[in-house]
């Protein structure tokens, strides 16, 4: 939950030095992560390994903070389904007294995306405003950034070269936050938005929280600026072979 603000533990730390080489050759735009302490420590540790951006601004945010759980709040996993089974209802669409329910967090979630969106749309125009600039049908703007997972090639990777692969981007986005939020967050992409999935995903891989400092990595074109009808691919999902 939210309310019981921890620290990472040792094996947190850990995680997150793994996750931070894992990704130390991806070049970021945009770092955001939650405001709650072990977000924050997640994040720095990703920005410590990383060789081009360990100076990037972290802007912390707390629609990414995670799902609120009143009353089970810094309890074991335990209590939340005995309360769930008392109440006759199952876990995670449960809602403890004073918590969230799923539609509130998702809320959330779309806010936050369509900041993201509204961001992206912006440093697009301002590319553009520059005099001289290349348009992007020159295939000239954007940034290169190279992600280490080829061996989750799926269609939205328009290219490989060896062991990595590539694609031209306006923004580069690592967005940092909890289990159950993110979630709720592809449950919007994948219901409300139509994001593309890669193949042979299961339904319960799907619908699983991720473990603790899992990838996931999604494309997000929004053709001609339009903010109402992103197009989204999932590359990977909850990808944790850094663990």
């Amino acid at each position: 939950g939210q309310g019981v603000d921890e620290p990472l533990s040792a094996t947190g730390f850990r995680q997150a030095d793994a996750a931070g080489l894992f990704l130390s050759n991806v070049k970021f735009t945009h770092v955001f992560s939650s405001d709650l302490l072990r977000a924050k420590q997640t994040a720095a540790a990703i920005l410590g390994q990383n060789r081009f951006c360990r100076d990037l601004e972290v802007k912390y945010d707390a629609r990414l903070r995670e799902r609120k759980y009143g009353v089970a709040e810094g309890r074991p996993l335990a209590d939340l389904k005995a309360m769930a089974k008392d109440a006759g209802e199952q876990c995670p669409s449960f809602t403890p007294s004073g918590g969230e329910t799923l539609d509130e967090v998702r809320e959330r979630a779309r806010d936050f995306f369509e900041f993201l969106c509204q961001l992206a749309v912006e440093l697009e125009q301002k590319e553009h405003d520059k005099p001289g600039a290349p348009g992007r049908s020159s295939g000239t703007s954007g940034e290169q950034f190279v992600f280490p997972w080829t061996y989750h090639n799926s269609e939205a990777e328009p290219s490989s070269e060896g062991s990595r692969s590539s694609t031209i981007l306006d923004a580069n986005i690592l967005v940092v936050s909890h289990g159950a939020y993110m979630r709720n967050w592809i449950g919007y992409f994948v219901s409300d938005l139509n994001c593309t999935l890669p193949p042979h995903l299961t339904k319960s891989q799907l619908s699983s929280v991720s473990p603790n400092t899992g990838v996931s990595h999604f494309i997000i074109k929004l053709e001609n600026g339009n903010l109402l009808k992103p197009k989204i691919t999932c590359v990977c999902l909850n990808q944790d072979s850094h663990l």
